[in-house]
């Protein structure tokens, strides 16, 4: 019973996040948020319609599956999908951030501990994703919502494991290749989605998401083993080669992307593309004409910014994909780098340090708010709670009192 008690409270503070409530002393019905919803009518409605599609399966992810499936048959018939999920999330959030925070510039070596838990964290991160659509057909609880909370939360995590894989193996030492390898990871990863916004299906290749995260794991739990000096014992046509096989597997997964992409209207292109090129360029020039040498001195926090500003607009995309509407071509999320280098173009009257605390703080507030505003609306349209699979008491009832 404790279970299901559990939910109002969440349903409440989500609302209280997303909305506030106008006083229902006035009269005013408290259910009718005091800001504009994000989705329109029309696209609730096109929600209703949308399937989840998918085609194909990593090499990796076919043995991962025994497991996942192995797994899943034991968890209680209860459990939401999207509250594992959510489990998952957290604790990729948890350790991710706390490396991070003993390696602000990614040189730091952190106790042999951090890097231990991020290895079981993230692992047990990859197979709780890989359970939760598993868990939405085995209790016949799959929604739209499902699809937006899973990859919704994948694209943070994406972000917030690259920098911290990348503290791992000390890539502060080599500041450039820390830029380009993170800003590659997230471009790519858009860019899988950009595709399935394209075509409505998403494309599973041979190299994949799920190779791209075990290959995290094992860095973490060889920098726990052998320290994260280890990686810079490698002759260097070894560092090369690992460097042009990745870049390599990057480009093939992209030319395949595009190869979609370009077939699709010119709107279809337009805005995806400058939602993603707006910040990559911004960072791009705030990191080779910074006086102040931010990157250099601030390489996480920067990342970070700009990492969880492309996150937004990944979100945007999923929430285009599964509405079926056009993605809108600006977005509050650009607010944070304009700033940034506005700041820089100006002068620096204020320091670029602080700016960039400021900024972080507001693309991080705005992601937050998005994601919360459209999880509501979703689950108010569909009738449904967020993190059970009961569903909601429609609203009628609700409102004439007889529930």
């Amino acid at each position: 019973m404790y279970r299901w008690s559990v939910q109002p409270l969440l349903e409440k503070i989500t609302l209280y996040i997303c909305y506030g409530f106008k006083s229902s002393s006035a009269g005013q019905n408290p259910q009718h948020p005091v800001m504009a919803p994000v989705l329109s009518e029309a696209q609730l409605k096109r929600l209703e319609d949308h399937k989840y599609s998918v085609s194909g399966v990593s090499v990796t992810e076919r043995v991962l599956q025994v497991l996942w499936s192995w797994l899943v048959e034991k968890l209680p018939m209860w459990v939401a999908p999207n509250l594992l999920t959510m489990a998952g999330f957290v604790i990729n959030v948890v350790t991710s951030l706390l490396l991070i925070c003993y390696a602000p510039t990614a040189k730091e070596e952190a106790p042999v501990w951090v890097y231990m838990s991020c290895a079981v964290g993230w692992f047990l991160y990859q197979c709780l994703d890989g359970m939760d659509g598993k868990q939405a057909r085995r209790t016949g609880s799959s929604t739209p919502l499902g699809e937006l909370f899973d990859h919704g939360s994948d694209a943070i995590s994406t972000v917030l494991i690259s920098v911290a894989t990348a503290c791992a193996m000390k890539l502060g030492q080599t500041p450039d290749l820390l830029f380009f390898m993170i800003f590659l990871t997230s471009f790519v990863f858009y860019c899988t989605h950009w595709e399935t916004y394209v075509s409505g299906t998403m494309e599973c290749k041979f190299i994949d998401v799920v190779e791209a995260q075990g290959f995290s794991v094992v860095v973490q739990a060889l920098s726990a083993l052998l320290g994260p000096s280890f990686w810079y014992q490698f002759p260097r046509p070894v560092v090369l080669a690992a460097f042009f096989t990745i870049v390599g597997a990057s480009l093939w997964k992209l030319w395949s992307n595009f190869s979609t992409i370009l077939t699709e209207k010119v709107s279809r292109v337009l805005s995806p593309g400058f939602a993603i090129l707006f910040p990559i360029c911004v960072a791009c020039i705030i990191y080779g004409t910074s006086s102040s040498h931010l990157f250099l001195d601030h390489p996480c926090l920067f990342l970070l910014m700009f990492g969880l500003a492309i996150a937004k607009v990944n979100n945007k995309l999923i929430v285009a994909h599964i509405t079926k509407s056009e993605m809108t071509m600006l977005d509050s999320s650009m607010i944070g780098p304009g700033v940034l280098i506005l700041s820089q173009c100006c002068g620096g009257f204020v320091s670029e340090h602080i700016v960039l605390w400021a900024c972080s703080i507001f693309v991080t507030v705005d992601l937050v708010l998005y994601c919360c505003l459209v999880c509501s609306e979703i689950c108010d349209h569909l009738d449904i709670y967020c993190f059970s699979i009961t569903s909601k008491p429609s609203q009628g009832r609700r409102e004439s009192g007889t529930f």
